[in-house]
């Protein structure tokens, strides 16, 4: 069967076994790292032709290495021209686990990603959209980016907890969880030439959770807030990832909702200037990303990643 004939959502034979080149071994890793990725992203950070690298990527769905979440099946045929998203299958799991010593559990990977639901699919999607203009920007700008993989490494040669995730006591009666959606380093020279290396951990932010509520029982982005700003005044940040600052950056839907959480962001006691806000617009783009367009904590105030 031509590969142009084959059906976008339903694997099929293709032939002759597949023969993987050093750049499917890149596509499934960068997949890997992100979760999802679009089409249109793979190509851009994979290098090479646009019809080489879909072409590549056709086959490692059908040969089982790569999937496509079902949940994109509603807006792919009613847009007509969406770009395919791609997760990891359960032989690309299988692939890195041989190759790059990774711990995923091989068997499972192909049914969650197959099986992910649209909101999920949606929230992982800003993520993605996020880290990779910030990549491409690192690329542009000569900055070096660091993945949350690459500090966990690091972490893990220290022996201390690789993991992005912590409790925080916010006051007296209430401890919360903090899970970034990602965490990634930045390492810059500054405008005196000296080498910086700044932590940053990432919200992206689809509107659907409530900005404030009256209890902080209940879940709120400003409960978030107050979880990061706690984390930063009891100095979690130096002790547990080793780096001397952080901030937060959250991605959202909308201009009106940028103002709602700056607002927010307003009502902390310190630490406002910890955050920086945007819509996705920034992400059009990359080279935007890393300028001066992101709003503090304090209303009207902007602010850029490398300050």
């Amino acid at each position: 069967m031509e590969l142009s004939r084959l059906p976008r959502f339903r694997r099929t034979a293709v032939g002759a076994p597949i023969h993987l080149t050093a750049r499917d071994r890149k596509i499934v890793r960068l997949i890997q790292r992100r979760r999802f990725l679009r089409s249109s992203q793979i190509v851009v950070l994979s290098g090479g032709s646009s019809q080489q690298v879909l072409r590549r990527l056709q086959l490692l769905y059908h040969h089982g290495f790569l999937e496509r979440p079902r949940a994109q099946l509603d807006y792919y045929y009613r847009s007509g021209s969406q770009h395919i998203v791609y997760g990891l299958g359960n032989k690309g799991a299988l692939l890195l686990q041989k190759e790059f010593g990774t711990t995923s559990h091989t068997s499972s990977w192909g049914e969650k990603n197959r099986a992910a639901g649209r909101i999920f699919l949606e929230h992982a999607l800003l993520v993605s959209d996020v880290m990779v203009s910030i990549e491409l920007a690192c690329r542009v700008s000569g900055i070096r980016l660091l993945t949350e993989d690459e500090l966990a490494g690091a972490f893990n040669a220290n022996g201390k907890r690789p993991l992005f995730r912590w409790k925080v006591k916010v006051n007296s009666r209430l401890r919360l969880g903090v899970v970034p959606d990602q965490a990634f380093a930045l390492e810059f020279t500054d405008q005196t030439g000296n080498r910086e290396r700044s932590l940053f951990f990432l919200e992206a932010d689809r509107g659907t959770m409530p900005v404030m509520r009256r209890n902080l029982s209940q879940t709120s982005f400003y409960r978030k807030l107050l979880a990061y700003e706690a984390t930063w005044s009891q100095s979690i940040h130096r002790r547990r990832f080793g780096f001397n600052r952080f901030r937060v950056l959250t991605v959202t839907t909308s201009a009106a909702r940028v103002k709602s959480l700056v607002e927010a962001c307003s009502r902390l006691k310190r630490g406002r200037g910890l955050f920086l806000f945007a819509d996705r617009s920034v992400l059009k783009n990359p080279d935007d990303i890393l300028a001066s367009v992101w709003q503090t904590g304090i209303p009207g105030a902007t602010d850029s990643f490398l300050t």
